[in-house]
């Protein structure tokens, strides 16, 4: 692959190397002493507490660079940011019929997309492929890499003004070098932030918030009183949720990063319908399992916080148009159905009023319920969606027909019959089929703490009770 000024993008010079980059990032940290499947938590963990508690901020502007692959992956900041990604060219024997999998820049007149986005640039043979990450935003500058070698593994992270400046000195060098149209579209992009603003408070609020997440990631604290218990029932339950919320996470966030990368490949107009298809299913499921492993979290996170048995009080719920809410998601559950060969019907009665609820949550809670009544229906069944108004309440009910080889009874539950087997304070299995899902208590604790009285009756579906504002 030759990139539009003439140059082979494989060979790069060794000082502007993103080896180089890394290596100037950790210049005074102290050596590590890790492993890789260490650091690669620690590396998850930072991820998230960068996204969850430093860059959520309404009407966010900046930059980020990452390499080898996209390392942010929350779609409101992708969206407000913009990137540029070093990938292997690798990458793009994935689509024979297409000259490249992300945006690659090819000339001046190649800008960023609007409205954030990423452009992929070539990744040298002296890169190396630890991962790396650099944002800068107004009020928020900040560098990560993993560097080391084995058995001596490490995460570097800097907010230090001095070594950012360095690096994106590195790679402003870099991109004249090798590709000066990007080069000049990420100056302008910088000069467009004015000028930043150091919060020494980040690492204040950094390190111990990623303290925090490493805590029930860390296989060490969690696995050993999950297996012993030390004759304390309560602290083996505790044990095993914060064990559940760290699988939950190592599940979510390598998923997000697929689909992230997915998303963009679909961007393109150039690739063949059935490549199309496929990545659409690809997101798809990507998009399913995210939601169902953030519903599980959520279920531990709640279990094993006192009170969190109490539904919301009002003034943390919301107005909800929950006929609106159900519109927005009928094509969602038509295509998370059809990957099943199943088909929805929604009935929605008209002028109903609206809902006490959190709209954010419920839409995540909603899905789980469909995937968990769907889940062990057969193929070619419908599942009915009826929402309509029940006194002071509405009543959203699930049912499901009888699929033309049989099944369930018309109107019957796809739990009919079925025993499930309680796996845990918050899961359940079911043998005939391998699904595990949340346990029926757990899923009553979430409606109820979002204001919802759900109720699941053998032969009669599941029903959802919400209070009328």
């Amino acid at each position: 692959m030759v990139n539009p000024n003439g140059s082979n993008p494989s060979k790069v010079n060794t000082e502007l190397s993103l080896a180089a980059l890394r290596r100037s990032l950790a210049d005074g940290v102290p050596a590590g002493t890790g492993d890789e499947d260490s650091v690669r938590r620690q590396w998850w963990a930072a991820l998230a507490t960068l996204q969850d508690d430093l860059l959520q901020q309404e009407g966010l502007q900046g930059v980020w660079l990452a390499a080898p692959l996209p390392a942010l992956y929350e779609p409101g900041l992708l969206q407000q940011l913009q990137g540029w990604v070093w990938a292997p060219s690798e990458l793009e024997d994935l689509l024979p019929a297409a000259s490249s999998l992300l945006p690659i820049g090819r000339g001046p007149a190649t800008g960023m997309p609007s409205g954030g986005g990423f452009q992929r640039l070539p990744l040298g043979d002296d890169d190396g492929t630890d991962p790396l990450l650099l944002v800068i935003t107004p009020k928020v500058q900040v560098a990560l890499c993993l560097d080391g070698p084995a058995k001596a593994r490490r995460l570097v992270v800097r907010f230090d003004p001095q070594v950012l400046s360095s690096a994106l000195g590195l790679i402003n060098r870099r991109l004249q070098a090798s590709d000066p149209a990007a080069a000049e579209i990420l100056r302008s992009n910088l000069q467009k932030l004015g000028s930043l603003q150091s919060d020494e408070q980040l690492v204040l609020r950094f390190w111990p918030r990623l303290a925090e997440r490493l805590a029930a990631i860390a296989p060490s604290v969690t696995l050993q009183p999950l297996v012993h218990g030390g004759g304390d029932p309560g602290k083996a339950a505790s044990s095993e949720l914060a064990l559940l919320e760290a699988l939950t996470h190592e599940v979510r966030t390598p998923l997000a990063t697929i689909r992230t990368l997915i998303r963009s490949l679909l961007k393109r107009g150039d690739m063949p319908p059935i490549v199309r298809q496929r990545l659409e299913q690809i997101d798809g499921e990507c998009s399913e399992q995210i939601d169902r492993f953030g519903l599980i979290f959520l279920a531990a996170e709640l279990q094993r916080q006192p009170g969190s048995e109490v539904p919301l009080g009002p003034d943390a719920l919301a107005r909800t148009d929950l006929s609106a809410l159900l519109g927005q998601l009928e094509e969602i559950w038509q295509k998370q159905l059809a990957r099943r060969d199943l088909q929805l019907e929604l009935e929605i009665a008209v002028d109903l009023p609206p809902v006490l609820s959190d709209p954010t949550r419920l839409e995540t809670m909603l899905g789980g319920l469909i995937d968990r009544f769907s889940r062990s229906l057969p193929s070619g069944s419908t599942v009915k969606v009826a929402l309509q108004p029940a006194g002071a309440k509405l009543k959203l009910h699930l049912s499901s027909t009888d699929s033309p080889s049989g099944g369930n009874p018309p109107g019957g539950s796809p739990t009919s019959g079925t025993s499930r087997e309680l796996v845990g304070p918050v899961l359940s299995w079911n043998p005939a089929t391998g699904s595990l899902q949340l346990s029926r208590q757990a899923t009553q604790r979430l409606f109820e703490r979002l204001g919802g009285r759900l109720t699941e009756r053998s032969g009669n579906g599941l029903t959802v009770f919400f209070p009328i504002c």
